[in-house]
């Protein structure tokens, strides 16, 4: 941020080259205290924070130069790009995010940025081993005949389970009856979801809540017809949970370069149908010819 910052006030003082004295920026010497802690191993938390209070010193001369360009120097804010100008108002957020942050000793804010050319993108914390914190849309999809459809896209942390219902209604619009069955995954199988299913006549793949009955002789061929069920159930959702590895890699999600809200993951989606749509193409001719 600091750094578009400094480019930005290049682009402003453009047309008062010879006129006036550009605003001193220290760019070097913020680029050499930046390298300074960065270039460390395990640098402690005195360190990392005295290191944070200057770069944000540099980033409010910075901020307080461009305010005396313009209202002081008359220097029109056309002279910038779309772009440039959003990156100006993002990072007066940040400024304000990150300072509140340092002053008040602590490590969260409220929708707190954490990239200056995507403010929509929010640190959501998975514990996954892999990762502990992720960075992207939390998305709701469903998966019906073998096509992909997105109901939710959100770059805000959120519990999905309650869109279990806005899927289900959405199946019966188009389809004109409820689904016979649901094979969600378990943040979905909630009690009002479990209740809302079982008033419509929907089979939710899930296991029954409580304590398992005891086994006898009279029930015991019950509860083996319950246990296949709920392992197919579970193999069929494996459906879904390959969209999402074939969105990344077949479908080149990770390579989109789309950088609005909706077109970020949409785009990948409709990748991943049209493949669907061209193998069922492919399979038809390759029936029909044979």
């Amino acid at each position: 941020m600091r750094e578009k910052l400094e480019r930005i006030i290049d682009i402003l003082h453009q047309p008062l080259i010879g006129k006036s004295k550009k605003p001193r920026t220290y760019r070097k010497k913020a680029r050499k205290d930046f390298i300074e802690i960065t270039k460390q191993k395990r640098p402690g938390a005195k360190k990392i924070r005295k290191a944070i209070g200057k770069q944000l010193r540099y980033i409010r001369r910075d901020l307080g130069h461009i305010d005396t360009l313009i209202e002081e120097e008359g220097v029109d804010l056309e002279l910038l790009k779309a772009y440039d100008y959003r990156c100006l108002l993002v990072s007066a957020e940040i400024y304000r995010q990150q300072l509140e942050m340092w002053t008040e000793r602590k490590y969260r804010v409220a929708d707190r940025i954490v990239s200056l050319s995507q403010p929509c993108v929010r640190p959501i914390v998975r514990g996954k081993a892999s990762a502990k914190t992720e960075f992207g849309a939390k998305i709701s999809v469903s998966v019906v005949g073998g096509y992909t459809t997105l109901h939710r896209l959100s770059w805000d942390a959120y519990n999905e389970c309650p869109d279990l219902p806005g899927q289900a209604e959405s199946y019966r619009e188009f389809h004109g009856h409820w689904p016979e069955s649901i094979h969600a995954d378990k943040i979905y199988l909630t009690r009002a979801n479990r209740a809302w299913c079982k008033e419509r006549g929907i089979r939710l793949s899930a296991a029954p809540l409580g304590r398992p009955p005891e086994q006898t002789p009279e029930n015991a061929a019950a509860q083996a017809a319950a246990r296949a069920q709920l392992r197919q159930d579970e193999i069929d959702r494996n459906a879904v949970e390959g969209k999402f590895g074939n969105a990344k890699r077949k479908g080149s999600l990770a390579k989109i370069k789309a950088k609005l809200i909706p077109t970020s993951v949409s785009v990948g989606i409709i990748v991943l149908n049209l493949d669907t749509r061209l193998r069922k193409v492919l399979a038809y001719l390759y029936l029909w010819m044979g």
